[in-house]
């Protein structure tokens, strides 16, 4: 898919029910969640990961990170990376560098999803640039997607 509106037509399709806003470009998940004033916590960051079967993705708040070892134990994997810009701009050509949306299943890509994300009653995230979001029940984007739910996710302090 490229471009925004195959994205709403996709979730149109599905019978999903979603509200869509755009805001100023921001390039990371703290700044969206900001921009689009919501509590971090209540944001997701897509995260691109690397393990010996293949790419994925991971769903954490966007102020938190992906603990690589509990995500590399979930997937069953000796060793998980992150995905570089280079592979992310291969596997998501449609989409603006880091704003890829979290549906795993139109790449063929399997979703591990943290269980903060998950306990929320909503889920918000871009939608392939750094200027819209779409909000969905969490519920709904569970069964579009089929993720595999586990606590993946760790604070750091940052420095």
């Amino acid at each position: 898919m490229t471009g925004l509106k195959p994205w709403l037509n996709y979730l149109k399709d599905s019978g999903v029910m979603y509200s869509h806003s755009t805001h100023v470009p921001a390039d990371t998940a703290l700044l969206t969640a900001s921009a689009e004033r919501m509590p971090a916590e209540k944001f997701a960051k897509c995260v691109v990961y690397f393990s010996q079967a293949g790419f994925g993705m991971a769903l954490v708040p966007s102020n938190e990170f992906v603990d690589l070892e509990k995500l590399a134990a979930v997937v069953g994997a000796n060793h998980v990376r992150l995905a570089t810009e280079s592979e992310l701009g291969m596997l998501f050509p449609d989409c603006e560098l880091g704003a890829m949306p979290p549906f795993g299943n139109v790449y063929k890509l399997p979703v591990v999803v943290d269980s903060d994300v998950a306990s929320n009653e909503f889920i918000a995230f871009t939608l392939g640039t750094h200027r819209d979001v779409v909000r969905m029940s969490f519920e709904d984007y569970r069964k579009l997607v089929e993720p595999v739910i586990s606590a993946i996710a760790v604070t750091k302090e940052l420095n």
